[in-house]
């Protein structure tokens, strides 16, 4: 199969794959998906040459870094904004969440975002990618034994903040609840 070929099949193969991973990291800015996912396989396109037999977690890789430089643009909008005084907040457009908004799982949301963005991305790429740990080393660059160590770490540092938040499922696992602080020293 040719260069070319081998593209046209990981584009059709993947294409929706790298749209949800993509989508899932922009958390709400779904108008700029369409544009990452296509600056992911521009990048394919150009290294086509280099695609490997599985390209998803190498397809992966280059949405990490295709993300980063989109929200280091986003990043440098906003202060521009910010600066020149076009602020949505100026202008209120700003939207505020009703107080029973919240939604079962909005605790591990939460758990997670207390962690490193090298730690979360470890943990999706397991838990929403479903990639197997050998998949991780591709998408992250680095070795296997490192995405295991990596992963590893990751989780002990998600549970510690799970533990921080006091968190305990009462009836099941779609009813959190956060309990008080355990008195020590009381049996």
């Amino acid at each position: 199969m040719s260069n070319d070929e081998t593209f046209a099949a990981a584009y059709r193969e993947h294409y929706w794959a790298v749209s949800r991973y993509v989508a899932r990291r922009l958390d709400g800015r779904s108008s700029d998906v369409e544009e990452v996912v296509a600056e992911v396989f521009t990048v394919a396109w150009r290294r086509r040459s280099d695609l490997p037999p599985s390209p998803l977690p190498w397809l992966y890789g280059v949405a990490r870094h295709c993300l980063a430089n989109a929200v280091r643009g986003y990043g440098r909008r906003r202060r521009l904004l910010d600066r020149i005084g076009n602020d949505e907040s100026a202008h209120g457009r700003q939207v505020v969440d009703s107080p029973d908004s919240t939604s079962p799982g909005d605790w591990v949301h939460e758990a997670l975002a207390r962690l490193s963005p090298a730690d979360q991305e470890v943990l999706r790429l397991t838990a929403w990618e479903e990639l197997g740990v050998d998949e991780v080393a591709v998408a992250l660059g680095c070795g296997s034994r490192a995405a295991a160590m990596r992963l590893h770490r990751a989780r002990r540092r998600l549970r510690t903040e799970i533990d921080r938040m006091h968190i305990t499922v009462a009836g099941g696992p779609d009813s959190p609840r956060r309990d008080t602080p355990k008195e020590h020293g009381h049996g």
